[in-house]
């Protein structure tokens, strides 16, 4: 379970499912949001009968609140600031996120998201707990020689 509220108000709440904090990078692009979106609906993360990682939020028929988080591209190799340069600029993430939330939805996946730009409250009830990072730098096929 997982909700999202702004100013008071819950904007965005959901059950079973994946809470995805989604941050976009400058270099990021619409082909990997797609990529992205296609491995977040299939990861096979959820438990079947015998307590094992195989189903995915497809298989259970989850539900998935993506809410922008720019501050996941924090540098802070140096001083004591973070350093954001790495986290695109909102004309080009809010774009890319709604790319991939609409992705999620063509898999048959429910989806609510966050506000962009808004100051929000993330809620999230976080079962196992499970928490996985995924970088569409490192979705990327190796290249066999």
């Amino acid at each position: 379970m997982a909700a999202v509220s702004v100013d008071g108000e819950t904007v965005a709440t959901i059950g079973k499912g994946l809470l995805i904090l989604l941050g976009v990078a400058t270099t990021d692009t619409h082909e990997d949001v797609l990529r992205l979106a296609g491995k977040s609906a299939e990861l096979r993360i959820f438990s079947d009968e015998a307590g094992r990682f195989n189903l995915s939020l497809i298989d259970v028929q989850g539900e998935a609140l993506v809410v922008s988080q720019f501050t996941l591209l924090a540098d802070m190799r140096r001083g004591r600031r973070p350093n954001f340069a790495e986290a695109a600029a909102a004309e080009l993430a809010e774009p890319l996120v709604e790319a991939f939330a609409a992705e999620l939805r063509d898999s048959g996946i429910r989806v609510q998201s966050g506000r962009f730009r808004a100051k929000m409250l993330v809620e999230l009830v976080n079962e196992g707990p499970v928490t996985i990072i995924v970088d569409s730098e490192k979705l990327q096929r190796p290249r066999r020689g």
